[in-house]
Formats: structure tokens, C-alpha cells, sequence
């Protein structure tokens, strides 16, 4: 298997409250960013690294996300929706509900962030693994966020978003990588969050790492949505259609 025919699961299902009010009427996947939809800005992203497949967990608004991108093919891509339904399900649970549309590995990328990466990497570094889950990190050091990641000789040693040890020097970057096997045992209708199935795989030396050397942007704060508005402005975004700017 190639890391490119891996598929995206893109969790865009949150009710986005530290945006509001932006998201009162608009999903956060559609906010504008430097003149287009993030959404947008995401995809050729995506694009750009050779992944096709696009599996995107919606809940709030999510038939406005499906009404403009509609099955992705405008985009080169392939765009599949899973709704959370009447109960938010978490990120974990968004996934669960997810996984027959997935196959057997699949990238986890949050729908607030922008991470100019290489994606293949990151993919391939997984399945030569070995690793049921792996995540990317960060050596933030405090920087934008607080450090919760113990990373050490490839691996998570110790994962806590709200119980940050000593040795926790980088922080979770926002793109993980997953095969179906991680979920088992969790509940299939109520919620689950994904960082406690991430926290879990690392106690039980399961969970690989990949550092990165580029930071990260996010739209998830009103700081984060100006700060990446602005560099996108400066990059100059490729102007016209999805069809012109392949």
C-alpha cells in the first residue's frame, strides 16, 4: 500500500463555540480565509500531496459543507460525508461512525487545521511502523500551546492534554494516522474522544511518532483565523475555479 491511497478522514463536526459568532449560521469548514472557504484552502492541500479520498465527519450545518463541495470531483478529489447524527459522538465517536467509508488505515486531519506538511511522509512512517496509531508532533516547547507530548526514539511515550509532565516538550500536531484496529472495544453510539483512544495507545507503547519542523496554523480561535488569513493573503492564493488552480 502507497501512502497516497490512504483516505482522509477530516473531522469537521464540532460546534465550533470560540468562533461564534462566525459559526452561528456558517460551519467552521466554510469560514472565510483570504478570500475562499477554508475548506478550500484544506483541499488543495491534500491535493497537492497526492491524496484522493476525503471522508469528511460533519454535524453542525454539515449540509451547507455538502452543498458546495458536493462529491469533490470539481476538486480532482473524491469527497464522502458521514453525519454524526441527533448526539454529537466526539472526535473518537465521529470517526467510529466513520470507519465503513475508511477501509483498514486512513489519516486523521482536524477540519480547524492548516499544516503544510508532507503528507506521504507521514503516511509512510506509519506503515512501516507497525504501530496500530501514529501521531505527528511538534517540539513547541510551550510556544503556541501547552506541551503534551512525551516524544522519544519514534515513539509517544506519554500522551495527557491536561496533566503535562516534565518530559513533555512537543505538543500534538493535528494529523495522526490510524488503523481500524486502534477503535476496537469502544463504544459504537455514544461519544468518544480521540484523544483519550490516542492516550491509551501510548500507555500501551502502541502509539508511533513523526516529528515535524513546520509549525502549525488553525482557524479553531479568532487569533488563530487572523493569523493564517494574513499569510495566506501574503502567499497570494491561486486565484478562478477548483478546475484553475490544479
Amino acid at each position: 500500500m502507497s501512502p497516497t491511497d490512504l483516505p482522509v478522514a477530516l473531522l469537521a463536526g464540532g460546534l465550533a463555540t470560540r468562533l461564534r459568532p462566525l459559526t452561528e449560521r456558517v460551519p467552521k469548514l466554510l469560514i472565510d480565509v483570504a478570500g475562499e472557504p477554508f475548506f478550500s484552502h484544506q483541499l488543495r492541500l491534500l491535493r497537492a500531496a497526492g491524496l484522493h479520498r476525503v471522508v469528511v465527519c460533519v454535524g453542525h450545518l454539515g449540509e451547507m459543507i455538502v452543498d458546495q463541495y458536493g462529491d469533490g470531483r470539481d476538486w480532482g478529489l473524491s469527497l464522502t460525508y458521514s453525519f454524526d447524527g441527533h448526539t454529537l459522538l466526539g472526535t473518537g465517536g465521529a470517526l467510529i461512525r466513520a470507519l465503513p467509508h475508511l477501509g483498514e488505515a486512513f489519516f486523521v486531519l482536524y477540519g480547524d487545521s492548516y499544516l503544510p506538511i508532507d503528507y506521504r511522509a507521514v503516511g509512510e512512517s506509519f506503515l512501516t511502523s507497525g504501530a496500530p496509531g501514529l501521531m505527528t508532533v511538534y517540539e513547541n516547547q510551550g510556544r503556541f500551546d501547552r506541551s503534551n507530548v512525551w516524544f522519544e526514539d519514534g515513539r509517544i511515550r506519554a500522551y495527557n492534554k491536561h496533566q503535562p509532565l516534565p518530559e513533555m516538550e512537543h505538543i500534538d500536531y493535528g494529523l495522526g494516522v490510524f488503523h481500524t484496529e486502534a477503535f476496537d472495544g469502544y463504544p459504537r453510539t455514544t461519544p468518544v474522544d480521540l484523544a483519550d483512544v490516542q492516550r491509551e495507545l501510548s500507555a500501551q507503547g502502541k502509539l508511533a511518532g513523526f516529528a515535524v519542523q513546520e509549525r502549525f496554523y488553525e482557524i479553531g480561535s479568532h487569533a488563530g483565523l487572523k493569523e493564517l488569513d494574513r499569510l495566506l493573503r501574503n502567499r497570494g492564493t491561486p486565484p478562478g475555479s477548483p478546475s484553475t488552480t490544479g
